[in-house]
């Protein structure tokens, strides 16, 4: 299993082709607003967002109990979702993928080896002690 280290975000971040992703709750109506804030301390660390992904956890897929509830305690998001934003990130030789959601060592590991690149947490990055 692959580790990658989080460095400084100007380390992780500069010069990288970036992609954004985040699991929401179906009940979250700030989802925009919370991609584009990460996406502007992405850019203010020398990154650059060429894309943007968003799995969305709804209602219809298991009641109200389940909404915050990764849909994989491998990847977070869904299986179809998780091979689309791969292929996404593979088309456009992506850098470094940037969670919204806090990841475990080993949900980085099976990302980083499904998108080819680095993924780390806007957590891990933006954190007030980094």
């Amino acid at each position: 299993m692959r580790q990658y280290p989080v460095g400084s975000p100007a380390s992780v971040l500069a010069g990288n082709t970036v992609a954004l992703v985040g699991l929401f709750s179906a009940k979250d109506k700030q989802f925009a607003a919370t991609l584009d804030a990460v996406a502007a301390s992405v850019e203010a660390h020398g990154g650059r967002v060429v894309s943007r992904h968003v799995q969305r956890r709804g209602v219809s897929r298991g009641g109200v109990a389940k909404m915050a509830v990764p849909f994989s305690r491998r990847t977070l998001l869904s299986p179809g979702k998780a091979c689309e934003v791969a292929q996404a990130c593979r088309a456009v030789d992506v850098g470094v993928a940037v969670f919204v959601n806090p990841l475990t060592e080993h949900q980085r590991a099976v990302l980083g080896d499904m998108f080819a690149c680095t993924v780390v947490s806007a957590e891990d990055l933006f954190s007030p002690g980094r």
